[in-house]
This record gives structure tokens, C-alpha cells and sequence, in this order.
């Protein structure tokens, strides 16, 4: 009873900090996630009577619990972006997508096996688990609320935004490649699986997510804002939980044809955007949305805190804590410098988009969804050891960074559009 309780108040206080806490940290070198992850480590520590979550032992409440934030994001992000979809529009998301993460993962997978003496699939699940980039994490790099004007947007921050909302669903195929070369080889490698992975695991639901999307972001779409009958037109009647609906039917009907959800969520996102894109009603869908998202994140990374503070790193070693820094503070940045050359953005954008490449909930569900299947049951604690430090390094360094850099990047572009 007594635990019980304590976890009704500790929601409670939790749900009314996740409202404050943004207030307090706004224009400081602070996010509210870095606050929630120091709130899980203090309550671990002093004898608050709150269980503990071990992520190996609870792996499939962690798969679910993440796997729901991450959508929620996703369709508050799609609805955030003001900008079409396009290919020059959206080059430098193209790039990033198509070029820095693929490096990232061959990267980071080389490192693996190199610093932790890790066989190929191992080193190719740690990778591919670290592959998504999160801005919700810091909330000064990521678009703000839908607006009419797609100059509201700059370019740093709508590129990490967009990036994060597709590199979401793109790492799934990365994911399945490491548990095929499992089943397939085991320890050691080979190639035996790379044409069914191409074929299906990649074009084919690929292909299935983003046709999901566009046509469940469409015919939403044309309910929302288009129906005859004032019932069907939602539009009108600027209730905000109907995003929820939108992200689990999208969710949802891709899983059950074999695609990839992420993806399907986040395309659906921008197509309801597109239907009528200077509509009010999109900003009453992103505020629910965004609102349900801090209040998981809160709970996460409260319970990542927890987690930490009771032994979560204690498999860590100095070779993966070196692995971990050199994602955030080398591959990252060095891989993200190299997508944008000949990008038409300034440097000091350029600069800013490979330096937060910021690792979050997205590396949690994918490592738990991929310890539900056979072949990385020994591994389990050091890849959350490795997993976990990359998340509390990246809340921290960017969460830190990202306010002081975001304002000076803003300051002078304002400077430098200023007549003479």
C-alpha cells in the first residue's frame, strides 16, 4: 500500500513538475530532461520507497512504454514543421539521412568491434540502436509550434527536426540487419541474408510505411478539414486528442502490413499538415501531442535516473564510455560535416547540425525491442550499460550546450540580417 501510494504522489509531482520545470530551465544552460534524469538518480540514492525498473528484466514494459513515446513525438513533430516536403526544400535532411547515418552506423559498429572485441552482429546492433537522433531531448534545437510561415523555420533547427522524425524509422532496418546476421552466422559473419534484407526489410516495408502514411495522412486529412458532414470535420471542433488517434490508426495499420510504424506516423504527420496548412487546428494537435510527449519523457528518463543510480552501469567499461564519446563528439559531427559539403547554409549552421546529433528515447525501444529476440541474451547488460551512458552523456552535454550555442547562432543571424 505504502508503494502504491508513493507512486500516486510521485506521478503527481512529476505531472506538475514536467508543466514548471520547462519555465524554469527556459534561456538557462539546463533541459527539463536533464532535470527528471538528476530527479530519478536523487530518489535512487535517498531511500524514497519508488521501485526500481531494470530494463532486462522488464524489457517488454520498456519496449512498450518507449515505443509510445517515440510515436507520440513523431506525430508531434510532423505536425511542427512548417516547411512542404520537397526535395530541395528538405535537402540537407536528405543528406543527413543518406549519408550521415549510414556512416554513423559503419562507424560505430568498427568501433564496437574494435574498443569491445564484439563479433560483427553485436557491434552492428550497437550501432543501429544508436543510429536515431532525438531533438526532443533539447528542446532549443527542434522547430517550435506550427505557425503559417515557412520562413519561421531556421535552418538548423528544421534540419534536426526533420531528421529526427525519419532517421526514427530508418534505423529499424539497421536493427533487423544485425538480428538477421545473428540467425544467420552467430558469432562470426556472412552474406547469406543480405538479399532478403535488401528486398524486404528494406525497400519493401520501407515502401509500406510511407505509403501507409500518405494514405491514412490523406484520407485524415480530407476528414479533418474536407468532410461534408460538421460530425466528420474535426476541424472545426479543435479537439486535441484526435492526434492520438492519427498516431496509433497510422501506427497501427503499418505494423499489421508488415512496415515500419515509425515512419508511417511521421509521414502521416505531414501529410495531415499539408491537407490545410495554415489551418489552427494543426496547433491544437501538436500542443495535446507535445503535452503527452513530456509527460513520458518525464517518466523516462526519471526512471533511466533510477536505473543508473542503482547499478545500470555497473557492466560499463572504460572502451565502452570511450565508445560512447567518440559517437557524440567525433563520428557525429565528423559524419554530419561531411553530408552538408556544398550545402548552400552557413558554417556556422553546418557546424551546429553535426555537433547535436543527440541520442535519446528512440536508442532505448530499439535496444529492447531487439532484446526480445534470440541472439543477444548475454550481451544484454553491457548494451544497456553502453546504450544508457550514451543517453546520459547526450542529455547532458547537449542538454547543457544547446541554449547557450541555439542563442548565439540566433543572435547573429539576427545580427547579420540586419541592414547596414
Amino acid at each position: 500500500m505504502m508503494l502504491s501510494d508513493a507512486v500516486y504522489a510521485a506521478l503527481g509531482i512529476g505531472a506538475l513538475a514536467a508543466a514548471v520545470v520547462p519555465r524554469i530551465v527556459f534561456r538557462r544552460p539546463l533541459s527539463m530532461p536533464m532535470v527528471f534524469l538528476a530527479a530519478g538518480v536523487l530518489a535512487a540514492v535517498f531511500p524514497v520507497p519508488l521501485p526500481t525498473v531494470d530494463p532486462v528484466r522488464d524489457r517488454l514494459w520498456v519496449e512498450h512504454v518507449t515505443e509510445v513515446c517515440v510515436i507520440v513525438s513523431l506525430m508531434g513533430a510532423g505536425l511542427a514543421i512548417n516547411r512542404p516536403v520537397g526535395l530541395r526544400a528538405w535537402a540537407g535532411t536528405w543528406r543527413l539521412l543518406g549519408i550521415t547515418m549510414p556512416l554513423t552506423v559503419a562507424a560505430t559498429a568498427a568501433l564496437a568491434a574494435w574498443l569491445l572485441g564484439w563479433p560483427p552482429a553485436a557491434a552492428l546492433l550497437l550501432a543501429a540502436v544508436l543510429a536515431p537522433t532525438d531533438p526532443v531531448l533539447a528542446a532549443e534545437v527542434r522547430v517550435g509550434e506550427p505557425t503559417d510561415a515557412e520562413e519561421d523555420e531556421d535552418e538548423v533547427r528544421f534540419t534536426l527536426t526533420s531528421e529526427a522524425g525519419l532517421n526514427d524509422g530508418l534505423a529499424f532496418p539497421f536493427v533487423i540487419a544485425a538480428l538477421a546476421l545473428s540467425a544467420a552466422a552467430g558469432s562470426g559473419w556472412s552474406a547469406d541474408w543480405l538479399g532478403g534484407w535488401l528486398l524486404t526489410d528494406v525497400l519493401g516495408r520501407v515502401a509500406v510505411g510511407l505509403g501507409t502514411g500518405l494514405a491514412t495522412g490523406w484520407l485524415l486529412g480530407r476528414m479533418f478539414f474536407r468532410a461534408k458532414a460538421s460530425a466528420l470535420r474535426l476541424s472545426e471542433h479543435m479537439e486535441g486528442f484526435v492526434a492520438l488517434g492519427a498516431t496509433f490508426v497510422s501506427y497501427g495499420i503499418a505494423e499489421l502490413l508488415h512496415g515500419y510504424g515509425f515512419l508511417a506516423v511521421f509521414v502521416t504527420a505531414c501529410t495531415i499538415r499539408a491537407a490545410e496548412r495554415s489551418h489552427g487546428y494543426h496547433k491544437v494537435l501538436h500542443e495535446f501531442t507535445e503535452q503527452i510527449e513530456r509527460l513520458l519523457t518525464a517518466v523516462l528518463l526519471f526512471l533511466l535516473g533510477g536505473f543508473l543510480a542503482a547499478g545500470g552501469l555497473a557492466a560499463l567499461t572504460w572502451q565502452g564510455a570511450l565508445l560512447s564519446g567518440l559517437l557524440l563528439l567525433v563520428v557525429r559531427p565528423v559524419t554530419g560535416w561531411a553530408a552538408q559539403t556544398g550545402f548552400p547554409a552557413g558554417p556556422r549552421e553546418r557546424l551546429v547540425t553535426s555537433l547535436f546529433g543527440i541520442r535519446g528515447i528512440g536508442s532505448l525501444f530499439y535496444l529492447a525491442y531487439a532484446l526480445g529476440h534470440d541472439g543477444f541474451e548475454g550481451r544484454a547488460e553491457q548494451l544497456w550499460a553502453v546504450v544508457a551512458f550514451t543517453v546520459l552523456a547526450s542529455v547532458m552535454v547537449h542538454g547543457a550546450a544547446a541554449t547557450p550555442v541555439i542563442t548565439r547562432l540566433d543572435r547573429l543571424r539576427h545580427r547579420s540580417a540586419e541592414p547596414p
